[in-house]
């Protein structure tokens, strides 16, 4: 099946390229006839200018003659005025006659043959003008009657006839050729259109199979074409399904980690008011200081957990989100009906929610302590807690208040309060630095490099 299609493309290919070489074999060739013919034209125009130059040298000589005899016969001066005309005729065709032989040797040298006999029929023609004009009439007379001049007149006319008829001659054989010129023109030009019709119906076959071709690859492209983009149609429903799916599962992950937070929250709750009552059912004061602080403290890692919102990651939280939250909730339940005014300034550091719930105890504590200890007998005041970013974005938890402050000194770090607050800091790689505030108060000032660069929401956004 290979074998004979590579066969019929071989004999297509051959006979495209045979009819394209015999249509510029055949172009050349009707060049070349053209210009055979042109060239017949120029010799053809060439041998009439000089038949007819010819043929009015022996008109203008024979009229010259005419001229001459009427003059010695009558003297009358109209017929000299004749000769001279006819002699200025002779003169000028011989001219002519000697331009338009000047490229043909031989033509030439007959014509001077010719020209020869002409001269000397002319100088007896002249001789006996003369002598008639000089009055000496019988002497042109007995030069005419002797014969020369006719003799002279007749062998001229001769050989002039003889060279119109080799002229007429040559246009005959030109005229012949140019027929032959002629003649193989057209056959050249039959021969030109033949190549061309085949060529172009070969051609044109071939340009309609690759019409076909192409429009059957037309076909199969969009074929193709169709199917892709239904599968990609199919594709894209999958992702979407997928992507809904996963959707859905991360909206339940979250769902299922909120209430989890949420119910260790209600479960820390509810072991506060359990320590609550046992610290209005205990007797001993120490005792019941001691269920107090647990009691907070349990308070503030529910209200950690309750508070704590999730990024759409679910790993991740945003300190505003869930610190000023917490401080409402210790603001509610700690701060005696409004004696003391606790306000946040928060800013949105992204961190781990392991770090958000340790964060959360920690400001507690801190509150917490600035609660007990910064204001007593009644003493109003303010608690102001900040969390922003230091120097090289290190996170900066700073926690102040304008209590009594510390008039005996650093802490008591063997207190439970300062080791909470010790230990919780030291998670986050900082420690509490203790710090005076100008006119009364103190301010908790903890570096926590830990939380590593403190970037805002916007930031991890961008």
């Amino acid at each position: 099946m290979a074998q004979p299609m590579w066969r019929r493309l071989t004999v297509r290919r051959l006979t495209i390229w045979l009819s394209l070489g015999l249509v510029c074999v055949t172009a050349l060739f009707a060049l070349a006839l053209l210009r055979g013919i042109d060239r017949q034209i120029a010799d053809v125009t060439q041998t009439y200018a000089v038949r007819n130059s010819a043929r009015e040298l022996t008109h203008a000589l024979s009229q010259a003659e005419s001229s001459q005899r009427g003059y010695l016969l009558t003297q009358n001066r109209q017929f000299l005025e004749l000769f001279d005309e006819a002699m200025t005729t002779v003169a000028d065709r011989r001219s002519q006659l000697l331009a338009l032989t000047a490229d043909d040797p031989q033509q030439a040298a007959r014509l001077d043959g010719i020209l020869g006999e002409l001269s000397g029929k002319l100088a007896e023609m002249e001789r006996t003008v003369e002598l008639a004009t000089s009055q000496r009439e019988d002497e042109a007379l007995s030069l005419t009657e002797t014969g020369m001049g006719a003799r002279l007149m007749a062998e001229v006319s001769r050989t002039l006839e003889a060279f119109i008829t080799d002229e007429d001659a040559k246009l005959v054989q030109r005229n012949d050729e140019i027929d032959r010129y002629r003649h193989g023109l057209v056959v050249a030009l039959m021969a030109a259109l033949a190549a061309a019709a085949v060529l172009g119906y070969a051609l044109l076959t071939r340009t309609q199979r690759q019409v076909s071709a192409l429009a059957e690859r037309h076909s199969g492209l969009v074929t193709q074409n169709e199917a892709l983009e239904a599968l990609v149609a199919e594709r894209t429903r999958d992702i979407e399904e997928a992507r809904a799916h996963a959707e859905h599962e991360r909206q339940r992950v979250e769902a299922l980690l909120q209430d989890t937070n949420h119910r260790i929250g209600n479960s820390l709750a509810t072991v506060s008011s359990l320590l609550a009552l046992q610290v209005m059912r205990s007797r001993s004061e120490e005792v019941r200081q001691a269920l107090e602080a647990a009691r907070l403290r349990v308070h503030a890692v529910a209200s950690a957990h309750r508070r704590l919102r999730l990024s759409d990651d679910l790993e991740t939280a945003c300190a505003s989100d869930f610190l000023q939250p917490v401080l409402d909730d210790i603001a509610a339940t700690q701060t005696d009906d409004g004696r003391i005014t606790l306000s946040g300034d928060i800013a949105p550091v992204l961190m781990s929610s392991r770090d958000a719930t340790t964060l959360g105890i920690l400001v507690s504590e801190l509150v917490t302590n600035s609660l007990k200890h910064a204001f007593p007998d009644g003493r109003r005041g303010a608690i102001r807690v900040r969390l922003f970013a230091g120097a090289d974005d290190v996170a900066m938890l700073a926690v102040s208040d304008d209590g009594v402050g510390m008039p005996d000194g650093p802490p008591d770090e063997g207190g439970l309060g300062s080791v909470v607050i010790k230990q919780l800091a030291g998670q986050f790689g900082g420690a509490p630095d203790y710090q005076p505030v100008a006119g009364g108060g103190l301010c908790v000032v903890i570096a926590m490099p830990g939380l590593g660069q403190a970037r805002t929401v916007a930031a991890a956004m961008e």
